[in-house]
């Protein structure tokens, strides 16, 4: 139980950790070599590889363990610091002969797609050795234990597994505890472990985003929490990206569009699009299109099935939507699955009525369910094509769950996220899963 105790284990890790950063940008460095089909000497370029492991360093990814969207965010701001450090040096020194400009932006561009795909499979092979894991207890209330032991278990580039006796470092969980409770607890494992992480009882709030200001003449110290999606900078930064986003991919849609038309028409008799009012910013009404997935007469087939399965109405009301729809066509499921039928929001994202990434677009009818205070921080942005819902396990979440997660990626928004769930979101098209 004793967490100041020698970890071999940890100094072996590291070394090896750094030691396949390096073999990834030397592998980086002869990938270049072999495409521009000319022969480098690598000991002028030693001077880099230590430059970049350093900025990883400096960044602590060698100290504390993240997930693979934490390390892959941090490998990026190393590589682009590097870049922007050896590319300044390189142009001051007048040294271009020896480190072509074409060269260098290669190699940094292979190295993060390299560097990336090396953590993750090292990681694997080396956290699946009980030596290299740490040792993890969880103090918490059952709800809030279940789920930090559920992520433990499933998410094992953490390199943590559970143990209650014998543990290398503390999680708590303060939600379910009072002031004095959640005093003593700290009190008792700060005798004894080294490392302890506290999840504040605001766990609705993203903290790697806030700033601490101390009060230094009073020992208090300050969160400053910002509603991001709400600030004009951000608005414009967010608003900049997606439009090229949807402007680099829409000759592609324009294709996979005539494409699903086809499929659509060949399948059911019908429209090729559906559209229906929705919820936009400010509670203002639009028309949401979509690709119709259902059969023309739905209504009086969602009539019949209900009359002999009255369990599914129970269902709707706890999902807002039914386990087995019978209005659904052949080419809807597969539509709905990979939620390629809302491709023609794309048209609603050049209009301005919606974002590429947001909270989900609401239905008129939802607006009370969605509650009060969450239609205050809902309803103040565009609605998305995709978002966090859509990549958290859409089809296993209740409404609630969906309402919860639009408001905590709305007042945590930040353009790093975007980007992790638009890759998120091809997944799921790709893979026809709900990701997570």
């Amino acid at each position: 139980m004793n967490s100041f105790k020698f970890n071999p284990s940890f100094y072996l890790l590291t070394f090896l950790l750094i030691a396949a950063d390096f073999l990834a940008l030397y592998l980086s460095f002869k990938i270049v070599e072999y495409i521009e089909g000319k022969s480098v000497d690598i000991s002028s370029y030693l001077w880099i590889f230590i430059f970049i492991i350093l900025t990883f360093a400096v960044q602590k990814i060698y100290l504390l363990r993240y997930d693979f969207w934490g390390d892959a965010k941090r490998v990026l701001k190393g590589f682009f610091f590097s870049f922007f450090v050896i590319f300044t040096v390189i142009s001051l020194a007048k040294v271009f002969d020896e480190y072509p400009p074409s060269f260098i932006l290669n190699f940094f561009l292979i190295a993060i797609f390299v560097t990336l795909v090396f953590k993750r499979v090292v990681k694997k092979i080396l956290f699946s050795f009980d030596f290299f894991k740490l040792s993890v207890k969880v103090v918490g209330d059952e709800e809030n234990y279940k789920i930090i032991c559920n992520e433990i278990d499933k998410n094992w580039y953490f390199g943590y597994s559970v143990n209650d006796d014998i543990y290398d470092i503390v999680i708590i969980s303060s939600r379910g505890f009072d002031i004095d409770k959640l005093k003593e607890s700290m009190r008792e494992f700060s005798h004894n472990t080294k490392d302890i992480f506290l999840i504040p009882y605001l766990d609705y709030l993203d903290f790697s985003h806030t700033t601490i200001v101390d009060f230094s003449n009073i020992r208090f110290s300050a969160i400053h929490i910002e509603n991001r999606l709400l600030s004009y900078k951000n608005i414009f930064i967010k608003y900049f990206f997606e439009k090229a986003i949807t402007i680099f991919l829409l000759l592609f849609i324009l294709l996979l569009h005539i494409f699903i038309s086809w499929l659509i028409k060949r399948d059911s008799k019908g429209r090729v699009f559906f559209k229906q009012q929705r919820l936009g910013k400010d509670s203002k009404l639009f028309e949401c299109y979509k690709y119709r997935t259902m059969h023309e007469n739905s209504q009086e087939m969602l009539e019949e099935y209900l009359l002999k399965k009255p369990d599914e109405v129970e269902y709707f009301n706890k999902y807002h939507k039914y386990k087995n729809d019978p209005r659904i066509t052949k080419v809807g499921k597969f539509l709905r699955k990979t939620s390629l039928d809302e491709l023609p929001q794309f048209y609603n994202i050049l209009k301005g009525d919606m974002n590429l990434i947001g909270p989900r677009p609401y239905m008129p009818e939802e607006l009370n369910d969605i509650g009060e205070e969450n239609k205050e921080v809902i309803l103040k942005v565009n609605p998305g094509l995709t978002g966090l819902w859509q990549v958290s396990g859409r089809n296993k979440l209740t409404f609630k769950k969906r309402v919860d997660l639009d408001v905590w990626y709305i007042q945590n928004w930040s353009l790093w996220m975007d980007f992790v769930i638009f890759l998120k979101t091809l997944k799921v098209v790709l893979l026809k899963v709900g990701a997570k």
